[in-house]
C-alpha cells in the first residue's frame, strides 16, 4: 500500500496547473496550427465561445451535484465530465441554429486532453475531500488517502490513460493521419468516454441502475456522439 499525503487545497492548485498547461497547449495550436484555427474562426463567432463556457460551466456543476447528492455525504460537486457534455450540447444546439455542418473541435483536443492528463493529479493528492477516490483494492499500487485503506487511484488511471492517447494523437498529427486531422475530437471524446466508463466501476458513486452510476450513462452518451461523427465523415455527410 502507498500512503500519499493529501490536502483538499491542493485540488485547487492541481486546477491551475491543468488550466496553465492547457493555455500553453492552446498557444501552440494558435501558432502551429494556423489552418484549424482559421478554420474555426470562419464558421464560429463570439457567443460560440459565450455557449461553450455556459454549457461547459452548466454541465460541469449540475451532472457533479447530480452525482455526490446522492452520495451518503452528499455536497455540491463539479466534474470535467459534465463539463465536456455540458460544452458539447451547447456547441451542437449553436451550431445547428446557425446551420454550421462541420467539426470545430479540433483546436481544443491538445488543450482539453493535456488539462485532464494534468488536473487529474489534483483529484489525486486532494485525497477524500475530493470523492474522486477508487473502491477498495488489494493491489499493491492501491493508494491510502488517510483513512488507513488501500484505494484504487483512479485519478492517476485516468490521467495515465489519457496520456497515452495525447501520445498517439500528438505522432498521428505530426504525420498528418487522417483520424487526428480530421476527427481528432471525436477521438478524443471516444477514448475518453471508454476509459471513463472502466474506472466508474472502480468508483464508490451511488448506482442508479444495476451496477451502472451517472456517468456510466454519460460516457454512453458520448461515445454515441462521437461515433455517429467519425462515421458521418467516413460516409461524407459532413465537412471534416
Amino acid at each position: 500500500m502507498i500512503h500519499l499525503p493529501t490536502a483538499p487545497w491542493l485540488h485547487y492548485v492541481g486546477d491551475l496547473a491543468a488550466w496553465c498547461a492547457a493555455f500553453v497547449s492552446a498557444r501552440w495550436v494558435y501558432r502551429r496550427r494556423r489552418t484549424s484555427v482559421e478554420a474555426l474562426a470562419r464558421q464560429t463567432a463570439p457567443s460560440y465561445f459565450v455557449s461553450l463556457a455556459l454549457g461547459a460551466a452548466t454541465g460541469a456543476w449540475l451532472l457533479g451535484s447530480l452525482n455526490t447528492l446522492r452520495d451518503a455525504r452528499p455536497a455540491l460537486s463539479h466534474s470535467i465530465a459534465g463539463a465536456l457534455a455540458g460544452a458539447i450540447v451547447a456547441v451542437e444546439l449553436w451550431k445547428w441554429m446557425r446551420g454550421v455542418r462541420g467539426s470545430t473541435g479540433g483546436p481544443f483536443v491538445l488543450p482539453l486532453a493535456v488539462g485532464i492528463v494534468v488536473g487529474r493529479w489534483g483529484c489525486l493528492f486532494a485525497g477524500l475531500a475530493d470523492q474522486t477516490y477508487g473502491v477498495p483494492t488489494s493491489l499493491p499500487w492501491g493508494v491510502d488517502f488517510g483513512d488507513g485503506i488501500a484505494r484504487h487511484p483512479v485519478a492517476l488511471y485516468e490521467s495515465i490513460a489519457m496520456a497515452v492517447f495525447l501520445g498517439l494523437y500528438w505522432r498521428a498529427l505530426n504525420k498528418h493521419r487522417a483520424w487526428a486531422t480530421q476527427h481528432g475530437f471525436h477521438a478524443l471524446v471516444l477514448v475518453y468516454a471508454v476509459q471513463r466508463f472502466a474506472w466508474e466501476f472502480l468508483k464508490p458513486y451511488p448506482v442508479l441502475i444495476g451496477p451502472f452510476n451517472l456517468f456510466h450513462f454519460v460516457m454512453i452518451g458520448l461515445g454515441v456522439y462521437a461515433l455517429l461523427w467519425i462515421a458521418r465523415g467516413r460516409t461524407g455527410a459532413v465537412a471534416p
